[in-house]
């Protein structure tokens, strides 16, 4: 329980941490995920393989994550990534999309100081307000002073099977990595507004 941990919000299927936690056994690794059956299907692969630092949990996270992230432990929680998110194209859908301000709020509450926040997508539009609501908190600054719009590479030692499929296409991957600062988040009414 006390071991680093790693959040990926919106993890499918989670062939992705399945690797992580091989790759990175020294953290805990936890998927959320809203489809119940991919959670199941996750769950049941994990436990075939043995591994005891990965667990995958069903939940909304605009619903769910709030209080939970509110509950950890200071300093725990050491990275979270959203990867290539369901796009919810239409704008009366857009309250729907996994990155609302208030969970970004709770993001910004747990994530130790200098941890890592990493977003990435092959759609522009969705990418696009997912950092500009991140750049509005006003608590996370690009890790490296990176001055570029998009990272060329992923940071991760892993890449997920979306981002596989997409880069063999030849199309373009978004991604952008944050850290925590210690710079305190703008008030949730203002973020709201945003």
């Amino acid at each position: 329980p006390s071991r680093p941990l790693h959040l990926d919000i919106g993890c499918a299927r989670g062939r992705f941490l399945l690797a992580m936690a091989r790759v990175e056994p020294e953290h805990n690794h936890l998927g959320v995920e809203i489809r119940r059956a991919l959670v199941n299907a996750a769950e049941a692969e994990r436990e075939a393989m043995g591994l005891t630092n990965l667990r995958y949990h069903f939940c909304n996270a605009n619903v769910s994550l709030e209080t939970w992230l509110a509950a950890l432990p200071q300093g725990q929680l050491q990275r979270v990534s959203i990867q290539f998110p369901d796009p919810w194209f239409k704008k009366r859908h857009h309250k729907r999309r996994v990155l609302q301000p208030s969970l970004l709020l709770a993001i910004a509450g747990a994530l130790t100081e200098g941890g890592a926040f990493f977003l990435q997508s092959d759609v522009l539009a969705v990418i696009e307000p997912m950092v500009a609501l991140s750049e509005a908190a006003g608590c996370f600054a690009r890790a490296d002073g990176d001055a570029r719009p998009w990272l060329t590479s992923n940071p991760l030692p892993v890449p997920t099977e979306r981002e596989t499929l997409v880069l063999s296409q030849g199309l373009p991957v978004y991604r952008v990595l944050y850290r925590r600062t210690g710079a305190t988040p703008l008030p949730p009414g203002e973020l709201e507004q945003w």
